[in-house]
């Protein structure tokens, strides 16, 4: 698939949705506003010269700097014209996002992953709740702000036979990155031919 041409065309019949499309690692990626996503991804679907049926991901980005501090990210598959296309969309945090469900059954459980991890909503989406965090968890833990301390988790206390709630302890050595090999860190290494044997 020539992805430049595909672009144009998309910008083409689409116009006005598509904002800006860009061609990296090959990979077309086209940016639209959040009340245009369901023409757009309809379009896709259901374009006969090559339909991206399948929704792979929905995510979300941070970028906590922007007043729109968020990117929703869906990347679709056309398995017969074997192509990807990723759709992205810039949201503030009280806006919610058109859900998706009514074209792809997939994006119900990616759009409550992204409500839970970044706090993106999604409107007619019928269970809009947490999926992968604790009860009562508070916060978004993939926001780029989210404190590593000062929160609670629950876990089953035998002793106390129910589900009790403790402070959050995390592991801070993952900060200290350690990048050498330990081959590289050997203190002796035969370089490989020098003919030296053991023993």
């Amino acid at each position: 698939m020539n992805l430049e041409k595909f672009g144009n065309e998309l910008s083409a019949a689409l116009p006005g949705l598509i904002i800006a499309g860009t061609i990296a690692k090959g990979e077309l990626t086209v940016e639209t506003e959040p009340r245009h996503i369901i023409a757009v991804l309809k379009y896709l679907r259901d374009n006969p010269a090559c339909p991206f049926e399948e929704l792979i991901d929905v995510c979300g980005v941070d970028w906590p700097q922007r007043e729109r501090r968020f990117d929703v990210v869906y990347h679709l598959l056309s398995v017969g014209g074997n192509a990807r296309i990723r759709v992205k969309l810039a949201v503030d945090e009280d806006t919610p996002v058109p859900s998706c469900i009514s074209l792809f059954a997939a994006a119900a459980w990616f759009e409550r992953e992204t409500f839970d991890m970044y706090g993106i909503t999604f409107s007619d989406h019928p269970d809009m709740r947490r999926i992968l965090t604790d009860y009562g968890f508070s916060g978004h833990p993939l926001r780029k702000d989210f404190p590593l301390t000062g929160y609670v988790e629950v876990h089953y206390d035998e002793a106390l036979k129910r589900v009790v709630y403790r402070p959050v302890k995390l592991v801070q050595e993952f900060r200290d990155f350690d990048f050498m090999s330990p081959w590289e860190g050997a203190p002796y290494i035969l370089p490989f031919g020098s003919g030296e044997k053991d023993g």
